[in-house]
């Protein structure tokens, strides 16, 4: 009946950024760019990585990341090959690991940030 996550959705204060951000540090594919009829919603951008799609919503209104824990979604996971290139990837990007790399048991784990401070996760399996 349920397959799998169709996609992650992202709100952002500047869809460009972000764009260029996920395109340039991850690899994210430039899929679709929309402008819906919505009184909420400014315009979206949708972008894929392999089979994963990432959906990027310019809101009209919006108000910085909390500074402290929220309930609702944390972060989003990608997955990497190897934790000690990728990690060598995002410096020469000007991008920091905000904490780990952690070895959890049967995997390892770290974090970043993406440009609005949104968090992103590391993960090598």
């Amino acid at each position: 009946m349920f397959k799998r996550i169709d996609h992650v959705e992202i709100t952002t204060s500047d869809l460009d950024k972000s764009i260029g951000f996920y395109g340039d540090v991850f690899g994210f594919k430039f899929k679709e760019r929309m402008k819906p009829k919505s009184p909420e919603v400014e315009e979206i951008a949708f972008l894929t990585l392999g089979d994963t799609m990432l959906e990027l919503v310019k809101m009209k209104a919006t108000v910085p990341f909390p500074a402290c824990a929220q309930v609702g979604f944390r972060s989003m996971a990608i997955e990497v090959d190897n934790m000690d290139r990728a990690i060598e990837f995002l410096k020469g990007k000007g991008v920091a690991v905000t904490w780990g790399p952690v070895d959890v048991g049967g995997s390892i784990r770290a974090e970043i940030k993406d440009w609005e401070g949104l968090v992103v996760e590391l993960r090598q399996w």
